[in-house]
């Protein structure tokens, strides 16, 4: 039978009820990091988050953004919105190799192991004055996998700053387990159906200001958001995710998996290179 190349974005709220997760921060044990620094490492058990990091100079972005372009103009053409290009991987072989890119899976193993499975691609591209947010949340909550330690490399497409809405973090809230949410799913201006409410009793946020070709990396655990884009610029991110292979997948996710680091794991599929660009 023929793998799927395509996922439900955000599993059944009753469906992850239903996965017995260990939903607490695994401090990354590297001993012998290849690119990242000791104090590197340190910072991200700390605060959960690290940047920037620059993996594209201009003219790889440039490119990069053009192939972009074309690729929303075909889903919207097939009336799909700016939000839609999710497991992106399993269908074009571009946004393979951009999970698969050997200067990201080097920091992202530094973080997680020398094993390393890339299992997810989502372009998060909010329109000049979409009227969309991404409301605070916990990557974590939504994901059928355990134990907790999957991270998030945030790639910007286009420059993103405030004035664009660009992404925010609240530092260290990824030590405090899995935090307590109501359901948004009701509000059309929210990209996501979760909200973690009173989140300014964590602390003050922080900007997640990126020039095109740069990336962030945070824990799935991490309270993180974004605002309203009400300026006339696009915001687009590409969102890139990591797990160690000790972790397990449900709900049919481990066959998202592309092994970035180490050898084929028993559980996570190693999806080939898509040969639709």
């Amino acid at each position: 039978m023929n793998s799927p190349n395509t996922f439900q974005p955000l599993p059944g709220t009753d469906d992850l009820g239903r996965v017995e997760r260990d939903l607490r921060f695994h401090p990354s044990t590297s001993a012998d990091p290849k690119v990242l620094t000791r104090s590197q490492i340190d910072q991200f058990n700390r605060d959960g988050y690290l940047m920037p990091f620059r993996f594209f100079d201009a003219v790889e972005v440039t490119d990069l953004r053009g192939y972009f372009d074309r690729l929303l103009a075909s889903y919207l053409a097939e009336g799909k919105d700016s939000y839609s290009i999710s497991s992106a991987h399993l269908r074009h072989g571009r946004v393979w190799d951009v999970l698969t890119n050997p200067k990201i899976v080097a920091v992202v193993s530094d973080l997680l192991g020398p094993n390393v499975v890339a299992w997810g691609s989502h372009f998060f591209c909010k329109m000049p004055g979409d009227g969309k947010n991404v409301s605070w949340h916990q990557d974590s909550s939504y994901w059928p996998l355990t134990p907790s330690k999957a991270v998030t490399v945030w790639l910007a497409i286009d420059d993103a700053d405030r004035g664009n809405a660009c992404m925010k973090f609240i530092p260290r809230t990824h030590t405090l387990g899995h935090l307590t949410w109501k359901l948004s799913e009701t509000d059309a201006a929210n990209v996501l159906n979760q909200t973690v409410p009173d989140v300014e009793q964590y602390g003050l946020p922080v900007y997640v200001e990126l020039k095109a070709g740069e990336a962030s990396v945070h824990s799935d655990l991490l309270l993180h958001g974004s605002d309203v884009n009400t300026s006339a610029r696009r915001r687009c991110g590409l969102t890139l995710r990591y797990t160690p292979t000790d972790v397990h997948a449900y709900l049919g996710w481990h066959d998202k998996g592309v092994v970035a680091a180490g050898p084929p794991a028993d559980h996570w599929a190693n999806r080939p290179r898509p040969g639709e660009e």
